[in-house]
């Protein structure tokens, strides 16, 4: 049974990972390693002595995994071994690549192949430029500031630019052009109160239009009867009120009624 994760992207460049093993798990896991920048170390005392954090472990001999795993998390390093996922610190998703942006899809070690699958549906609709338009973005962070002073401004300007349609769609392959005539002329994004009215118990019953509110909102306010499953729709970040709550100006809030 898969275990609930915390997906995290972890910076290796320059840093030692130890990789145990042969074969071609083995050998995944060291491409896997190098292309994020990391120093492959593949001896468990020497990775400990020079600080490694992470260690992947192939072994095609079960106990030695098992051995190698508790080893190496007993000198306070995170595990990961192949194919045992109740042995695992951590586990590796399927990446989509579009340097700076990275996709990562997981199912807590439950079926690499059902990621794998996902991936691929993935990569033939995100455009090969994405990367470029997050450098763009990056790039433009001051003249944001300048055009939109708070943090909930240029949030809600940035999230009108980049949903369906909007000037900076990413699925649309929006470039450098694209965001500087964004500066120059872009919409600031509508605050206001919106409410949701649940159908069901079921988040895939939520139309398009409520479930971007949700991934906008700024506030929320909720009452005992909506279920965890649409709450886990909103933004991690977001405000969550009871009912009568004081709710702040200039937000984006939407009242979310149960079934």
């Amino acid at each position: 049974m898969s275990l609930p994760s915390l997906p995290l992207f972890h910076r290796i460049a320059g840093q030692p990972v130890v990789v145990l093993g042969h074969g071609e798990a083995a050998e995944a896991k060291r491409r896997l390693v190098l292309r994020a920048g990391g120093k492959v170390i593949e001896d468990l005392a020497e990775g400990i002595d020079v600080g490694a954090r992470l260690a992947f472990i192939a072994h095609d001999d079960a106990r030695t995994c098992e051995g190698d795993a508790i080893r190496a998390r007993g000198a306070g390093l995170l595990v990961n071994v192949v194919d045992r996922p109740t042995l695992c610190d951590f586990t590796t998703p399927s990446i989509i690549d579009r340097a700076p942006v990275l996709i990562a899809v997981g199912t807590g070690g439950a079926s690499a192949g059902l990621a794998k699958a996902l991936r691929l549906r993935l990569e033939r609709l995100l455009p090969q430029g994405l990367g470029a338009l997050a450098e763009s973005l990056y790039a433009a962070r001051d003249a944001m500031r300048a055009r939109w002073p708070t943090g909930s401004e240029r949030r809600r300007a940035l999230d009108c630019a980049l949903e369906e349609g909007g000037a900076l769609d990413p699925l649309r392959g929006a470039d450098a052009a694209d965001v500087a005539a964004w500066l120059a002329g872009g919409a600031d994004g509508a605050a206001g109160r919106f409410r949701i009215t649940l159908r069901s118990t079921d988040p895939d019953d939520l139309t398009l239009r409520e479930a971007r509110l949700l991934g906008q909102a700024d506030v929320v306010v909720t009452g005992p009867t909506v279920p965890s499953a649409v709450l886990a729709r909103v933004r991690a970040d977001a405000a969550r009120l009871a009912a009568g709550g004081v709710e702040p100006e200039g937000a984006i809030v939407v009242v979310i009624d149960g079934p």
